[in-house]
């Protein structure tokens, strides 16, 4: 357990069994800031023998960033991450390459679920088993977000079939990898995901 990691995520984020592991840290954090404002509620009407005080004031307040993360905790319950056979598998195929696992965009329109993605110079290529993956909305949306960090002519391609996806990993890594450019992509992804 990693105190640090109740707060920030950027260490974690990308990595196997993120999802699967971070609700455990955001079940943490929300229970915590509920008792912090709770307390200071409790403590203000014991010591004045009313709810009518300073402190009520505070733990309502208090109550602000405690929803915030009872929202976030929320959307981590609902996700999944990527299934272990799957990601042995995957990890076999993308030894060397630039990868991050558990990866969920949210837009204004849909949530997408990404169990991996790889990524290679201006190629980012990904694997979900959600059949009613919206592929042109989301190619839309994350060559937005890459353009606005000044990643142009990136080419996006996400997989539903395993084998597939495999495969193109395999042609990844005989193309030049580019790890500065491979690294900033991955760094603009992982700022937009949950």
């Amino acid at each position: 357990m990693q105190f640090k990691r109740m707060f920030t995520t950027d260490a974690y984020k990308g990595t196997r069994g993120y999802l699967r592991t971070q609700k455990t840290y955001e079940i943490l954090r929300t229970v915590l800031y509920f008792a912090i404002s709770l307390s200071l509620f409790i403590a203000g009407w014991v010591s004045t023998g009313s709810r009518e005080n300073l402190l009520t004031i505070v733990a309502v307040l208090g109550c602000l960033p405690a929803c915030k993360s009872l929202v976030e905790m929320f959307m981590f319950l609902r996700c999944r991450g990527c299934d272990e056979q799957v990601a042995a598998k995957i990890a076999a195929h993308t030894e060397g390459l630039t990868t991050l696992y558990d990866m969920v965009f949210t837009s204004y329109e849909k949530n997408y679920v990404i169990y991996h993605l790889t990524v290679c110079g201006n190629t980012v290529c990904g694997y979900t088993t959600d059949p009613k993956f919206a592929e042109q909305a989301f190619y839309k949306h994350i060559q937005d977000i890459l353009k606005k960090d000044n990643y142009r002519e990136v080419s996006v391609k996400i997989f539903n079939d395993l084998d597939k996806y495999l495969t193109r990993c395999d042609q990844l890594k005989e193309l030049s990898s580019q790890p500065e450019l491979s690294a900033g992509i991955c760094q603009t992804l992982k700022s937009v995901s949950l």
